[in-house]
């Protein structure tokens, strides 16, 4: 079983896609990078949020997204960064270093992080 987190451009979200339903859909369908998790039949969205707003406040955002979520007892393995936080580093100025925030969520928390939910 895997359980995600989806984590979101605050400054974007809600605008390319109404209620994150792109992520939702390519979840249900494993489609995007969710295609990794083609044979596991229990995947379980656990958080939806944003990245906490620039100019990066994405690792305390994260911290307490997993704070809540362990006092829920419903924590997550892995955090997918959404197709809208890709977007916004592409064609934005999105002050995000996938790579550091990945090795900062590795190192402080235990968790994968994916760049990226869907292709649509």
């Amino acid at each position: 079983m895997a359980r995600v987190a989806i984590v979101g451009c605050k400054r974007i979200q809600d605008q390319l896609c109404i209620a994150c339903a792109k992520c939702l859909k390519a979840m249900r369908t494993r489609e995007g990078e969710f295609a990794r998790y083609r044979d596991d039949d229990d995947l379980q969205l656990v958080a939806l949020g944003d990245c906490g707003d620039c100019p990066g406040l994405i690792m305390p955002k994260l911290t307490l997204m997993k704070e809540i979520n362990g006092m829920l007892d419903s924590d997550f393995d892995i955090i997918h960064l959404g197709t809208c936080v890709v977007k916004a580093k592409n064609t934005g100025k999105c002050p995000l270093d996938f790579d550091k925030i990945a090795a900062l969520v590795k190192d402080n928390m235990g968790k994968e992080v994916v760049v990226g939910t869907h292709n649509y």
